[in-house]
């Protein structure tokens, strides 16, 4: 492990300060290698104060650490720091043969794309930007519903380690308040030979920690933290995936349900380039957003936007 990650590690536990000569001794290395160790950390936008004859103090923020997401999921974890889009490199991981399951991680994303290629804020520092690679073979009808899956795990990782209620807007954005908190992608790759679902990548990308947006996003965008936190995005990685390994489907299904913002609440969306109103009734297994029109008829919709009517319970 470099020195920087074993310092971050010995200030992430600390109480107070650490003088760099505990640190120097403690990692047998020179006072200049804690020094540069130190700015390392700075530059990956962590907040580290330093005040002279007392030491230093991880004053913010925190450091990604993809051996130890392995180590608690079981997940070969691929981190690339330079990274244009963590879909891009779960992609690229497949033409290389990596085996599945597998996570591909980074700390921001320099050309980010949501759904519809729309492109997205992505901060230097304090996000959460993940892609997972699946390998299912199964026909399209009998493949999980994993976009639902992955936003309940999202939902039930924040409670269980922070008691933050968030809920879900159908069908790929997690909602803090009246504020998107993240958002996910999910890209399948078929066969034509078999007509089979080879491969899948669900993409996340979470605002953990970000204390300021652009003005025009501020309206629109929210962080789970905008000050020192009780986690690590480490430990919110982890438990996502622990959670959505190791729950069963229908259980997952059961949380979406339950957190939907959508369900019991009039929405208004364009098809065909026509616009309808209704009454939002169900959400199927599958993930079909069941709507009841104005006009009486029934709408099961697949994808696509919706806009809520109203934000009142």
């Amino acid at each position: 492990m470099k020195t920087y990650k074993k310092i971050y590690k010995i200030l992430q536990k600390a109480n107070g300060f650490v003088s760099g000569q505990d640190l120097a001794e403690q990692l047998e290395v020179s006072r200049t290698a804690i020094w540069k160790s130190m700015k390392t950390l700075e530059s990956k936008g962590l907040v580290i104060e330093s005040i002279k004859n007392r030491g230093y103090r991880l004053a913010l923020g925190d450091l990604l650490l993809p051996e130890e997401i392995s180590q608690d999921t079981g997940l070969k974890v691929y981190f690339n720091e330079t990274s244009a889009s963590t879909q891009l490199d779960a992609k690229e991981g497949i033409e290389l043969g990596h085996a599945s399951p597998a996570l591909y991680l980074a700390p921001n994303q320099k050309t980010a794309r949501g759904r519809f290629a729309r492109p997205f804020f992505s901060p230097e520092s304090g996000g959460i930007y993940m892609s997972l690679h699946l390998q299912p073979n199964l026909p399209h009808d009998q493949t999980p519903a994993y976009t639902l899956m992955v936003a309940s795990s999202i939902i039930k990782a924040i409670s269980r380690l922070t008691g933050i209620d968030c809920q879900i807007k159908w069908v790929n954005d997690i909602y803090l308040g009246h504020k998107k908190l993240a958002g996910i992608l999910t890209e399948a790759i078929s066969s034509i030979e078999t007509g089979l679902i080879t491969d899948v990548i669900i993409g996340v990308g979470l605002n953990f920690l970000v204390p300021e947006f652009p003005r025009d996003l501020r309206d629109k965008a929210t962080s789970l933290f905008t000050s020192q936190t009780p986690i690590t995005r480490n430990q919110l990685i982890s438990e996502i995936w622990n959670i959505f390994l190791k729950t069963p489907e229908r259980d997952l299904i059961k949380v979406y349900k339950e957190k939907s913002l959508v369900l019991d609440k009039r929405v208004t969306f364009v098809e065909n380039k026509l616009s309808y109103a209704g009454l939002a009734t169900d959400i199927t297994d599958s993930g079909q957003l069941v709507v009841q029109l104005d006009d009486g008829q029934e709408k099961c919709l697949n994808s696509g936007e919706i806009s809520l009517s109203s934000w009142e319970s």
